[in-house]
């Protein structure tokens, strides 16, 4: 009897020990919401996947995975602070390509994506289970970086598609997660795609996470997030020539916002906006989320 006594008194210690470690120790506390925010994917994309199969495979079924990821800012108590939102007023389509640090961009790209607008993504995650199926479900573009001849159609079908169909893609041209105080070399299919179809570039920048967000560290605190949109890039009466040069280009002026961004606290709140060549009214911000608190999967080769 003394052993059963004993037994349910270890048992309703548990979940107070459990919470007491939790809210100690900062490793704890970064292994249980890194958890959290994968689990949280996996079962919005299994709970909304048959929803979104009855209105078959279209772009329009991304909308119904960003109102699942827009909440996540919240459960962390991240705030994100978008500049130069007043750049993605474009009726066009055009080409999206943005800076790539770790898992937690998912709540940066919902966060400013338009209507209209899907990833191209490595095609091994159109086989994760019910996350693939609602990526597919989506419209999401799937390429095959390891056969540069599939790649290649891609990107040429992709460009018919843009024109024909509206259609603006979101690409993280550094090619894989990155958590450097710079950016890798950018890869060319982007540039390739946005010549090809003759269509704008708008370059983004998210400031660094690791102010809240070290996987080396282990840590995971609430924090801001800063989101950078910079003035469109025209590709009109571009070759496949000039795509060295705008890869530069572009990569150029990304990695000059993003330093700021590092020598600014990381991204948090600043008082004014950074001296960027923006257009008249860019000094509106959009402000959202709480106050209060590796392998890529979108990338494309050249």
């Amino acid at each position: 009897m003394m052993k059963v006594i004993l037994l349910q008194g270890l048992l309703l210690l548990l979940p107070f020990a459990a919470l007491l470690l939790y809210w100690y120790s900062a490793t704890v506390q970064y292994f249980c919401k890194v958890a959290f925010f994968n689990c949280w994917i996996v079962a919005m994309a299994t709970l909304l996947s048959p929803y979104a199969a009855l209105r078959g495979r279209t772009v329009e079924n991304m909308k119904i995975l960003r109102a699942a990821i827009l909440p996540l800012k919240h459960f962390f108590g991240i705030k994100m602070q978008v500049w130069g939102y007043e750049h993605l007023n474009i009726k066009e389509p055009y080409v999206m390509v943005c800076n790539h640090q770790a898992s937690l961009d998912l709540m940066g790209m919902v966060e400013i994506m338009p209507d209209h607008c899907v990833p191209i993504a490595k095609k091994e995650l159109m086989y994760m289970g019910t996350v693939g199926w609602a990526c597919w479900l989506s419209g999401i573009i799937f390429i095959d970086r390891q056969k540069t001849g599939d790649a290649i159609d891609v990107i040429a079908q992709t460009a018919r598609t843009m024109r024909r169909e509206n259609l603006r893609v979101w690409i993280f041209p550094e090619g894989t997660r990155n958590r450097d105080k710079s950016m890798l070399p950018f890869k060319r299919g982007a540039f390739h795609l946005a010549v090809q179809a003759q269509v704008p570039i708008i370059p983004i920048v998210i400031s660094p996470y690791w102010n809240f967000y070290s996987s080396k560290d282990k840590k995971f605190i609430p924090g801001t997030c800063t989101i950078q949109i910079l003035p469109r890039i025209e590709t009109q009466g571009l070759s496949p020539k000039n795509v060295p040069d705008l890869t530069e280009t572009v990569r150029k002026a990304m990695v000059d916002v993003f330093s700021e961004m590092s020598a600014n606290d990381c991204g948090n709140q600043r008082s004014e906006q950074p001296p960027l060549p923006c257009s008249a009214g860019a000094n509106a911000v959009k402000e959202t989320g709480s106050p209060q608190r590796e392998e890529d999967t979108t990338s494309i080769s050249d």
